[in-house]
């Protein structure tokens, strides 16, 4: 939550998976998917995505806070490709 003057403003956290070109999946965090997913695609965006170019958001999770994100970003990314793929179809 961050504060400005007598106002809060809530700061959702996402954690997506990309589809890339190559049929490979990129995972990452953030607090805005659509300005990300522009970014992965103009190539500004992670290294992964820069070669591969990303496709299309294929999930996205909401989560607490910016830590609970990263811890869950991680959790996924050990995740076995048909784990992640199971992850996306519920």
């Amino acid at each position: 939550m961050a504060y400005k003057g007598t106002r809060f403003f809530i700061i959702m956290y996402f954690v997506y998976i990309l589809e890339c070109a190559d049929g490979t999946l990129y995972t990452g965090s953030t607090t805005d998917v659509a300005r990300r997913f522009d970014q992965h695609v103009a190539k500004k965006g992670a290294r992964y995505t820069r070669s591969r170019r990303a496709v299309r958001v294929v999930y996205t999770e909401t989560c607490r806070d910016k830590s609970s994100a990263l811890k869950r970003e991680m959790a996924i990314k050990k995740l076995k490709r048909k784990e992640k793929l199971n992850l996306i179809q519920m």
